[in-house]
């Protein structure tokens, strides 16, 4: 029987979805931006989707700009905002433990000439508040700052981000990557004091590649796409209208995220239970992070081999972020952690499919692993 527990890295599409996707492949397949009546049921289904992405948000349609997904939605955030605002400062301040599609962006725009602070989280995985404030000053132009992260669940302070940015009155827009929090997390834009906020449909059992990116009114980013003007135009190209609408039916069949929280948050407390009764496992994922994810090392026996070792017994976790392919994690070293719990971490990454017999599953193979494997 097979035991998922990956999610973080990606997620099962949805029949619904995938049903969706098939029928504006086949049928529905006209360019949205033909004038025909096929053209005119494409932009509908594009419009639709939109809205629906929009209402689990929490924000307006017009708000939303659709891209290929997260890395995309990340990268025309940053380097929009900062080049938009490059007059009025040079300084962005972001986090080491970022994904690497803000990490990329921000290190490349230091190469340009922007100052770029990377805040580095606590041995707990958390970002302290006062650093935030202490970072962000008169010539920062872009914060950008993740609301869970990918690899341990904690949740960082986005809130105290706009807090500082106001308090020092900084010109800066404030970019959330919200890929991990987004349909599990209760949050909007406006409430989190976000002007740009990137989310993705795989994460949410939608298919890959699509995501979006909103913005909020009123807020001016620059495109590095051009073409045809779609989009607002600030991400041109015919629009993926089968992947748009897969994405809005994963948006609408999202369940209430506190009752999902309820359910993982369970499962998440009996893998930490049963981890503890194992010898030389360490957990990295602080308490109050999100039960998604959960982070622990694999006493001496490194990360990836257990993972195969795993695999091989139809359990399925990750090593890190699914985007690192096997190099150690650069989350975990921000946070200080010795190299040989670097080395064996594991993360495990729920979703609401998920089961009590993936976390025994999960414990099982773990501990058979490390009698096996450690002696070895």
């Amino acid at each position: 029987m097979e035991h998922y527990l990956d999610n973080s890295a990606t997620t099962r599409v949805l029949p619904e979805a995938a049903e969706k996707a098939a029928f504006l492949m086949t049928e529905g397949y006209g360019n949205p931006s033909s004038l025909h009546t096929m053209g005119f049921a494409a932009r509908q289904a594009v419009e639709e989707a939109r809205s629906l992405v929009a209402a689990r948000l929490g924000a307006e349609a017009q708000e939303i700009v659709f891209t290929s997904g997260g890395t995309e939605s990340n990268n025309l955030a940053l380097f929009g905002a900062a080049l938009a605002r490059k007059r009025l400062g040079n300084k962005i301040v972001t986090t080491a433990a970022e994904h690497d599609s803000v990490l990329g962006p921000c290190r490349e725009l230091a190469k340009w000439g922007f100052q770029v602070v990377e805040l580095k989280p606590d041995r707990q995985g958390r970002l302290p508040e006062e650093a935030l404030l202490e970072a962000i000053d008169g010539q920062t132009i872009l914060v950008s700052v993740m609301l869970v992260n990918n690899e341990t669940g904690a949740i960082f302070p986005v809130e105290a981000a706009a807090r500082a940015i106001r308090r020092k009155k900084a010109p800066a827009l404030l970019h959330v990557d919200a890929v991990q929090a987004f349909g599990k997390l209760p949050f909007t834009p406006k409430k989190l004091g976000a002007d740009l906020v990137t989310v993705s449909a795989h994460k949410i059992h939608g298919p890959k590649g699509i995501g979006a990116l909103y913005v909020g009114k009123g807020v001016r980013i620059l495109p590095h796409v051009f073409g045809g003007g779609q989009e607002r135009g600030l991400r041109s190209g015919t629009e993926s209208a089968p992947l748009i609408g897969a994405f809005g039916e994963a948006a609408r069949l999202l369940p209430d995220p506190r009752e999902a929280l309820r359910q993982v948050g369970a499962l998440n407390a009996l893998l930490r239970e049963k981890l503890r009764e194992l010898p030389d496992v360490t957990v990295h994922s602080p308490e109050d992070g999100l039960p998604y994810v959960l982070n622990f090392s694999a006493g001496a026996v490194r990360g990836e081999t257990m993972l195969h070792f795993l695999a091989q017994r139809q359990v399925y976790v990750s090593s890190g972020s699914a985007c690192g392919k096997a190099k150690p994690s650069h989350v975990l070293e921000a946070m200080g952690l010795p190299p040989q719990q670097v080395s064996s971490a594991l993360r495990a990454s729920f979703s609401r499919f998920s089961t009590r017999e993936d976390v025994e599953a999960l414990v099982q193979g773990v501990k058979e692993g490390l009698e096996r494997l450690a002696r070895g």
